[in-house]
């Protein structure tokens, strides 16, 4: 089924047009993004039940963006009632106000940038879903989630906790402008199994997840994760410490993700390069990885929980090539940072909410796949470690250093694995030295979009990252 479009938006779609009407009568552009996104989220343990409906993206609301004299403004508002236009109309413009008389106080010189570009678009993108989050059963799921997590404690001695999660959105998008009627409504849902144990005095954490662009249908694939999470909980008890050094990896498709986010994320959203806060802006059109390094960035480059139609500024989704074999051809931009850099933006402007600025921000980020067989990669392995599983990362935009928190590997002696699991592993680098040394990358490929990207003052959105198995050289301690 397709996920209808917010009914609410459809209503206001007409007085939102007359409000931009109203404000072009004072500035020179005027745009307005309208959200409508309902959801549920649960959370399900053997200690308590949290039912909530709300999720990373649940929210109503409307963002007015406009420009006047070579500078944009903003202002948000929740409580948009078409019957008190005159009123909403005053509360924007002394917002607007505001703003530019507290940047005249405090003596800064806001960027002055050229008008957006706004030819005539109209777009309606009613997206493939299964079920809705609306829609949805409430207290059988409850009952289905509860019966997994009492089903996982019996998975292994020692079990402390089995928690079992469970989240879907229902977002529809309206963005107008004197020329352009942009809808979207789609739904993404993520979930998973964690399991908590003790054993010899130790304490260990194991999980494992689900997460498409898809509704409530992609939690029915939950029962399958108790077996393999209970594995992943069993080699974590038993796992040493790794020995630090420079070691042959190979990293499965969820640390190949995790490397994609942080080496080519961050440093190259190219609000970055209008701060001067980032290497990549330096390395456009150089080598940064070797020739088996493709990667994509972008909404339309995959299909997972950050895919959509259109970005928050009215921006058409994109597919960035942003390295072609191994040689970074661009970074990804919001529709401001493009202006002020000359170049086009690429669907990559995203709030965390309405109430919230645009950032470029990630959506899909993924390396491209390659030719060669997991089995050939290790048994090419003399001494090095399978790594698998990711706890976090950080990367350093300005100089290219990143830190990945990998949370298992399976040690790897003359191509045969040895039995031995090292954990945490903590990978670090300098980013083209682990790109570079790329010299081996299967043709399976993934994505993962379990959790968010945190920017600015720790604002969250979602995204997705992934790609194939990568052979690499990394230093792990």
């Amino acid at each position: 089924m397709k996920a209808p479009f917010s009914p609410y938006l459809t209503g206001v779609a007409g007085p939102l047009r007359g409000l931009i009407a109203r404000l072009g009568e004072r500035y020179d552009s005027v745009s307005v993004l309208a959200t409508d996104s309902v959801g549920f989220a649960l959370r399900i343990s053997q200690r308590a039940k949290s039912v909530g409906s709300d999720t990373m993206m649940t929210e109503r609301g409307v963002v007015v963006r406009v420009r006047k004299d070579g500078q944009y403004a903003e202002a948000a508002f929740n409580d948009f009632d078409p019957a008190e236009m005159d009123r909403v109309l005053a509360d924007i413009t002394a917002q607007l106000d505001r703003q530019t008389a507290v940047l005249a106080a405090a003596g800064v010189r806001a960027y002055e940038t050229a008008p957006l570009p706004d030819e005539p678009l109209t777009l309606l993108a009613e997206m493939e879903t299964g079920r809705l989050p609306e829609r949805e059963d409430i207290p059988a799921l409850i009952e289905r989630l509860s019966a997994l997590s009492d089903a996982g404690m019996t998975r292994r001695e020692g079990l402390l906790d089995c928690m079992v999660t469970a989240q879907s959105t229902h977002v529809s998008k309206l963005f107008l402008t004197a020329n352009r009627d942009l809808r979207q409504s789609y739904v993404y849902s993520e979930g998973g199994v964690a399991m908590l144990a003790a054993q010899d005095g130790r304490t260990e954490y194991a999980h494992e997840s689900v997460a498409d662009r898809a509704g409530p249908e992609i939690f029915d694939d939950l029962d399958g994760k108790l077996d393999a999470t209970a594995k992943i909980l069993a080699d974590k008890l038993g796992a040493e410490r790794v020995v630090p050094g420079e070691y042959d990896v190979i990293t499965s498709p969820e640390v190949s993700g995790l490397i994609a986010h942080e080496a080519f994320g961050h440093g190259v959203e190219m609000d970055m390069f209008v701060k001067g806060r980032a290497l990549g802006a330096a390395y456009i059109g150089k080598r940064v990885g070797s020739d088996l390094v493709t990667m994509h960035e972008g909404a339309a480059c995959a299909v997972d929980v950050s895919s959509y139609a259109f970005d928050d500024e009215g921006t058409l989704a994109g597919d960035v090539t942003e390295i072609e074999h191994g040689i970074l051809r661009t970074g990804i931009c919001d529709a401001l940072s493009a202006l002020r850099l000359g170049t086009a933006p690429t669907g990559n402007g995203k709030r965390q909410n309405f109430e919230h600025k645009v950032y470029t921000r990630m959506t899909n980020t993924v390396f491209d796949s390659g030719t060669d067989s997991l089995e050939d990669m290790i048994a090419s392995v003399a001494h090095g470690y399978l790594l698998e599983g990711f706890s976090s990362g950080m990367e350093d935009p300005k100089h290219w250093g990143i830190q990945c928190i990998v949370e298992r590997g399976y040690e790897i002696r003359d191509g045969q694995f040895t039995g031995k699991v090292v954990s945490p592993v903590v990978m670090t680098g300098y980013v083209p030295d682990l790109l570079g040394s790329v010299s081996m990358v299967s043709p399976h490929r993934e994505t993962f979009g379990s959790g968010g990207c945190g920017k600015g003052h720790k604002e969250w959105v979602k995204v997705s990252d992934g790609g194939p198995y990568l052979k690499a050289k990394a230093r792990l301690g």
